[in-house]
C-alpha cells in the first residue's frame, strides 16, 4: 500500500482509539503491516493486558506507543494527547474505534446509562479529534476515519443512546469534512454491521443464527473487512473522498 503522506520517505503515524478491541485490533494489524507507527489508546494503563494482546496477535510492541486515555476527563486527556502528538513531526491518520453500549429500552434507561454512552462515544470526539485536527490543518494534510454503526443509520430497539451517538458521529464527520477540505484533511465514516469479534463470539448461537438470517449475505462481517474499508479511506486512492459513510453490513441495511 502506498501511503498518502506529503513525505513518502518517512514512516507514517496513525492514532487509533479503542485499539485493543476486536475491530481496533484488525485496524492495527492492517496499519502495522502497511508500515505505520501506531499510537494506540486504551481506557486505562494496563501493561499486562498490552503484553497479552501483543502475544495473542503477534504484534511487535516497538510498532506501538500505548497511551491510557480517560476521555471522561477532558482536560487531562487533552494534555496527554497534545504531549503525545508533540513527540512526532506529523500525525497522518486518526481512526476512532472506541465505543461502548449500555442497552436498555428508553422507558427503563437511567440517565447514567444515557450519559455514559453519550460521553464515551460522542462527546469524546471533541476531546480526541480536536487536537489532532488542529495539527492536521497546520500540516495541510490528514485522514480521519470515525467508526459508526449500522444502528446509527437505521436505529435499533433498546439502543436509543448508542444509536444516537452513532448517528451523531456521521453528522459530526460530514461537518468536519467541510472544515478540513481546503487543507487536504478528509473525514469519513465506516459503519459496520454485526461483526464477529471476541465480544460477539460470546453471544449465544441461537441469537447469532437470528442475526445471520437478517443479513442477505447470511453471515457476520469479519473485523478485517471493516479494517479494509478504513485502509481504503486513508489511501491515496481516496484523496477525493470526504464526508462519506461506507457501510459494511452484508446488505443488512441499504440507504
Amino acid at each position: 500500500m502506498n501511503h498518502d503522506t506529503p513525505n513518502t520517505n518517512k514512516q507514517p503515524i496513525a492514532l487509533v482509539t479503542g485499539a485493543l478491541g476486536g475491530i481496533g485490533t484488525a485496524i492495527c494489524r492492517k496499519l502495522v503491516d502497511n508500515g505505520y507507527q501506531v499510537i494506540a489508546t486504551l481506557s486505562k494503563h494496563d501493561p499486562e493486558r498490552i503484553q497479552q494482546w501483543c502475544e495473542d496477535y503477534g504484534f511487535n510492541p516497538d510498532d506501538f506507543e500505548f497511551i491510557a486515555l480517560d476521555v471522561s476527563n477532558h482536560d487531562d486527556a487533552t494534555q496527554l494527547l497534545e504531549a503525545t502528538l508533540n513527540k512526532y513531526d506529523s500525525i497522518d491518520v486518526l481512526i476512532n474505534s472506541a465505543g461502548i453500549t449500555r442497552d436498555s429500552t428508553f422507558k427503563k434507561m437511567t440517565f447514567e446509562q444515557w450519559k455514559e454512552v453519550i460521553d464515551t462515544n460522542l462527546t469524546s470526539l471533541y476531546t480526541v479529534v480536536r487536537p489532532v485536527f488542529l495539527r492536521m490543518l497546520e500540516q495541510n494534510h490528514g485522514r480521519i476515519v470515525n467508526i459508526s454503526s449500522v444502528n446509527g443509520l437505521r436505529g435499533q430497539y433498546g439502543q436509543t443512546n448508542y444509536s444516537a451517538t452513532k448517528a451523531g458521529i456521521i453528522g459530526f464527520s460530514k461537518a468536519l469534512a467541510h472544515e478540513g477540505a481546503k487543507s487536504n484533511v478528509t473525514c469519513n465514516v465506516v459503519a459496520p454491521g454485526y461483526t464477529m469479534t471476541p465480544m460477539v463470539a460470546k453471544v449465544p448461537e441461537k441469537i447469532l443464527d437470528k442475526i445471520r438470517t437478517s443479513i442477505p449475505m447470511e453471515r457476520l462481517a469479519a473485523a478485517e473487512e471493516i479494517a479494509a474499508a478504513c485502509m481504503y479511506l486513508i489511501s491515496p486512492e481516496a484523496i477525493f473522498v470526504t464526508g462519506e459513510t461506507i457501510s459494511v453490513n452484508g446488505g443488512q441495511y441499504m440507504s
